[in-house]
């Protein structure tokens, strides 16, 4: 059997962000990603002032800045005529003062070739886990399947799963999260820039009738995210996509020369959402992070930055067990206690944001003369943009960089 000393199920930012990690520690890690490369479209791309922070830390800001990208120094919500500012990041202190708009693979790319210059880092594409190793009630290792469909078995000192909201390790595990009701699910499409139209860093929120939609600028196209009351998929898209069309325009003030761009029905992908967490994130030998262990909305695009800083806590909590060869739950249950409080936090912020504005927008839209009272305090309280814009951009209880991992 093969073998290894940690298991890393997934190569999301998680998954690689962790393996990355261990390896500079000197531990043994397999990071085992079930597709053959990082190229998905409408994955998260939003790398936060916290993450930028940490690449810095780790000898990679250089790496990173050379990447495409799009720098956005605030969000904005167009409610009729009212403009509001609901998040401001160019206020938080250093260089580092806004959210960089990464296409995912460029971003797992450069993670996943410093790993590789650490001679116990390995990563096996094409590799999918169907299913756990087990003795005596506590995790050993994973089964897959590699790249040629060949079963195989890898034995670890831990398996952690990074395996996102629809974690196959977690099920195995037998761990179940505690699910929260969600008013929307999320069609993702693109469509072209208009020319000559202004790069000015920002996400723009529009809620017009029964529509709430926002669309983030990627340089050559808009990456737009329309939301639609939770279950209603097939029963909107018998309507046809001119409809759809139609009613991208009148949302954002478009021409047929850029709602054109979305052809079919095909070119518009589904996000079913949900959203909740796991009651206890670990068994004896697995430990679950990111979306494997707190599912969370993409309202606010945190979950990027949210599974890199679990996956940093884990890497700093866990590399003194993992050399010596075993890790006890206790070790474990330090993850989740470190971690909680921040994922919790959000995810309660979420659930109002749901509430208070994003399900009247869908069922009875909102009123600019009578707006919910959160963004009713974006207009009155000066400082709110820039306060919420540290919270989202820097977090609750950021991670830094473990000393054996800096470069």
């Amino acid at each position: 059997m093969e073998r290894t000393t940690c298991a890393v199920v997934g190569g999301g930012p998680a998954g690689v962000m962790l393996g990355l990690l261990l390896a500079r520690a000197g531990v043994g890690v397999t990071v085992l990603e079930k597709h053959k490369d990082f190229l998905r479209d409408f994955r998260g791309d939003t790398v936060h002032p916290s993450t930028l922070r940490l690449l810095d830390e780790l000898g990679l800001g250089e790496r990173f800045d050379r990447l495409p990208a799009t720098r956005l120094g605030e969000v904005r919500m167009h409610i009729g005529g009212t403009a509001l500012t609901l998040s401001d990041f160019r206020r938080i202190p250093g260089p580092r003062n806004y959210i960089a708009m990464v296409p995912q693979w460029d971003f797992l790319d450069l993670l996943a070739e410093a790993a590789a210059e650490e001679p116990s880092f390995t990563l096996r594409m094409s590799s999918a886990v169907t299913g756990l190793l087990t003795e005596g009630g506590r995790v050993t290792g994973v089964r897959y399947t590699d790249e040629h469909g060949e079963p195989g078995e890898l034995a670890a000192a831990l398996v952690v799963a990074c395996d996102g909201r629809d974690s196959l390790v977690r099920e195995a595990a037998g761990l179940r999260p505690e699910y929260v009701d969600v008013p929307m699910d999320l069609w993702q499409v693109r469509v072209p820039a208009q020319p000559g139209s202004a790069r000015d860093g920002r996400i723009f929120m529009r809620s017009e009738g029964r529509q709430f939609a926002a669309t983030m600028d990627r340089g050559e196209y808009y990456q737009t995210s329309y939301l639609i009351p939770k279950g209603t998929d097939a029963q909107l898209r018998a309507q046809g996509v001119q409809w759809f069309r139609d009613r991208l325009g009148e949302l954002f003030g478009w021409g047929p020369e850029v709602t054109e761009a979305v052809t079919s029905w095909d070119d518009v992908k589904l996000l079913e959402v949900t959203m909740g967490r796991l009651r206890q994130w670990y068994r004896p030998g697995l430990l679950c992070i990111g979306d494997a262990a707190h599912i969370m909305s993409p309202t606010g695009g945190v979950g990027v930055n949210l599974a890199v800083q679990d996956a940093v806590a884990a890497a700093r909590i866990l590399a003194g067990p993992l050399r010596t060869g075993r890790v006890d739950v206790r070790d474990l249950a330090r993850v989740q206690k470190r971690r909680l409080m921040p994922a919790a936090a959000v995810q309660k912020a979420q659930v109002s944001e749901h509430e208070a504005v994003l399900r009247p927008a869908l069922t009875t839209g909102l009123d600019p003369d009578r707006l919910p009272v959160p963004l009713r305090m974006m207009r009155r309280v000066p400082g709110l943009p820039s306060l919420l814009g540290y919270v989202g951009g820097v977090g609750l209880r950021p991670e830094r960089a473990p000393d054996f991992a800096r470069r």
